[in-house]
């Protein structure tokens, strides 16, 4: 029976290994290195990515005119209105004038005031007037874009005791003016922005529209 015979390593030897051992040492080393690195990158652009949908949906949730996000009311009995709220206080953050002139039949149909207010001054739609002068006042959180549709529904379901002209409904029978300029489009989508003249003349011909106002400031 033979037996098998194992020489001795030579130093040599010895050092070969040694340095074979440290390379896979330093490969597995800088695997890990490059793994937690990979981690890392991804973990920020997903970290990156939640930031930007919190950013869009924080601002979709101030958004108004356009029914992109809802702010709850202070007042129950006043809910929002295509995404804007009744508020407790004004907010003067953004605050800017239009002026609207509606004539019904060949009548002057005066915007009521306070509309957009509630009975008892408990709270405010970023929409509203303070007299019957034809101001509509803007007041919001931050520059936004609001329409005429808005105003209107604001007017015609939640303040429904001050007479609304169902006429508004339709967008038949109207003469609409711009800054004392004619406006052939649907004047429900028409924006809100500082200082804009606004002329509604339902079968009302030859009614003047506004071409200047007295802000006196506003």
């Amino acid at each position: 029976m033979s037996k098998t015979s194992t020489r001795p390593q030579t130093k040599q030897q010895r050092r070969q290994d040694r340095r074979q051992d440290q390379k896979r040492q330093q490969a597995a080393k800088a695997t890990g290195k490059n793994r937690r690195m990979i981690i890392g990158i991804i973990s920020a652009l997903i970290l990156v990515a939640l930031v930007v949908t919190i950013s869009i949906f924080l601002r979709q949730g101030t958004a108004t005119g356009t029914g992109a996000g809802t702010i709850a009311s202070d007042n129950p009995a006043y809910p929002s209105i295509d995404g804007i709220p009744c508020q407790s206080h004004e907010v003067l953050d953004y605050h800017v004038h239009a002026h609207l002139t509606i004539y019904v039949n060949g009548k002057n149909f005066p915007l009521p005031t306070n509309l957009g207010i509630a009975s008892d001054q408990s709270c405010f739609y970023w929409l509203h007037t303070h007299d019957s002068t034809g101001v509509i006042h803007i007041e919001a959180p931050s520059e936004q874009s609001f329409t005429l549709n808005t105003f209107f529904q604001e007017w015609s379901t939640r303040f429904p005791q001050m007479t609304y002209p169902t006429e508004l409904d339709s967008t038949s029978g109207w003469q609409v003016y711009v800054d004392g300029k004619p406006y052939t489009g649907d004047f429900h989508s028409i924006t809100l922005v500082a200082h804009k003249l606004i002329t509604l003349a339902y079968n009302s011909p030859g009614i003047k529209p506004d071409t200047t106002y007295a802000w006196q400031g506003l």
